[in-house]
């Protein structure tokens, strides 16, 4: 058994992990980096890169079928479905280098392709490597969750782990579970070719407004993916080529191929976190709001810690990481002003409290303000005129924003940066966006802010009055 020390040990490979890694050893400190599979976890190889990759292909044979309002007679696309998965995996391939075990060693990582156990509070166990560390981050993300549904242990079914590597396209996609995964395979998979039909126990992207969700299913419905909500999978039965769910209230749902859609589950099977003395919750490993376990030796970050489930929060934590256990500076985690957005056409995106939560917590000094797509020259130029952005004031401070159409994930930085800042409405309104640009769209939702405020003020209109009177 070789015996290791180094100032960070870091256990798993993809976006926080490896964001943790590189910061540390560029400001000096000596860094271990365990991984037990693929450089780049669950992002690069299974989940954000390659689902946007399909999207894209989705994306251009749609344009192709919807191209007559642009004066351009529509075709019907010839999909190769082998070769859109060819065009995800060059996308992967054309990353992976950044997030490279070669890359890593250069900057003067030690990597080992090892799963890391804990063997006590302070020594991990990886391979022929007994390892211990100043500070231990623990960043192992998250795998599909697998219900026990019975039947599913005798169908074929895909994960976002497998369904990548799906070379034959499916006749007829089901798909179990209406969160953003199953939502964007839904449409790339229907503008792909597929019959598809999505299968949600609940309400479909039930962590977003509906009022936004309704503008998604607006489009799914004219797209012809069906959608059965309240749907809650009671049994799986049939074959590969021939799959059937009943819900429970009876329905049943048939088509080729199955695809598991239900959520995530915290990669902790392999740590032995009792014996490091670390407590876990049902979501993942419990942390306080320093991202530290209840081993003061060991954070955990991403998907593992049980919090929000995104590339760009691990990222953010492994900022608060390095403050802490490379600095030794103190740090915590806020989630107030953290942005996410669904991939489907049209995106979802929201920072901050949605409109429900915002009335509940401030009640009556909330206002919200809302602007729609169809009053955006840009999006009437580009026909993509379906959609809003919704704003949640409280005493001239946004605390909220929901955006649904075009470019949504791209309009919500601005907001996102607005409300890490704290700062307020008056500060978008001072911009000046260039024109024309789906970005108005912001600065257009200030200004409906400020308007009433201005226009419909007798007192304004009073004072204005009397300055022209006096004006020379």
């Amino acid at each position: 058994m070789q015996k290791l020390n180094a100032d960070v040990l870091v256990i798993g490979a993809g976006s926080g992990g490896l964001s943790v890694a590189a910061g540390a050893v560029q400001m000096g400190a000596s860094v271990i980096l365990l991984e037990g599979h693929k450089m780049g976890g669950d992002c690069l190889n299974f989940g954000c890169v390659p689902s946007k990759a399909l999207i894209a292909s989705g994306k251009a044979a749609h344009a192709q079928a919807h191209a007559a309002q642009y004066g351009v007679t529509d075709v019907t696309p010839q999909v190769d479905y082998a070769a859109a998965k060819d065009h995800v995996a060059g996308v992967i391939a054309q990353i992976a280098p950044v997030d490279s075990q070669e890359r890593f060693e250069g900057l003067g990582v030690r990597v080992i392709r090892e799963f890391g156990t804990f063997i006590s509070p302070t020594e991990v166990k990886a391979g022929d490597h007994l390892i211990t560390a100043r500070r231990v981050i623990i960043a192992t993300g998250s795998s599909p969750l697998v219900p026990p549904i019975p039947g599913l242990d005798t169908v074929p079914y895909e994960t976002n782990e497998t369904l990548f590597d799906l070379r034959e396209r499916p006749d007829h996609l089901l798909i179990i579970g209406g969160g953003p995964i199953g939502m964007e395979m839904a449409q790339a998979h229907r503008r792909l070719g597929c019959a598809v039909t999505v299968i949600e126990g609940a309400k479909v992207l039930g962590q977003d407004d509906p009022e936004m969700v309704q503008v998604v299913r607006d489009r799914f419905a004219e797209e012809g993916i069906e959608i059965a909500e309240d749907a809650m999978a009671d049994e799986i039965r049939g074959k590969a080529g021939a799959i059937e769910v009943a819900a429970k209230d009876g329905r049943v749902f048939r088509g080729s191929h199955l695809l598991m859609a239900v959520g995530r589950r915290a990669n902790t099977d392999r740590l032995d976190l009792e014996a490091a003395g670390i407590e876990t919750t049902r979501r993942g490993i419990k942390v306080n709001a320093s991202m530290r376990t209840t081993n003061r030796r060991v954070y955990a970050i991403g998907d593992v810690a049980g919090g929000l489930q995104f590339t760009h929060v691990a990222g953010y934590q492994a900022g608060l990481i390095i403050r802490q256990a490379v600095l030794g500076l103190p740090a915590k985690m806020r989630t107030d002003h953290i942005p996410w957005a669904t991939y489907t056409d049209p995106e979802l995106a929201q920072v901050g409290l949605t409109e429900a939560q915002a009335r509940e917590e401030h009640g009556g000094n909330l206002k919200v303000v809302r602007f729609p797509y169809s009053h955006n020259d840009r999006a009437i130029a580009e026909r993509k005129t379906d959609g809003l952005i919704k704003v949640m004031v409280v005493r001239g401070r946004p605390v909220g924003v929901s955006i649904a159409g075009a470019q949504a994930g791209e309009l919500i930085n601005l907001w996102a940066f607005i409300l890490a800042n704290r700062l307020g409405m008056k500060h978008v309104a001072n911009m000046v966006a260039p024109y024309p640009t789906m970005g108005e769209i912001n600065k257009r939702a200030a200004g409906a802010y400020f308007s009433p405020k201005l226009f419909d003020n007798p007192m304004v209109k009073r004072v204005v009055r009397l300055v022209q009177r006096w004006l020379p």
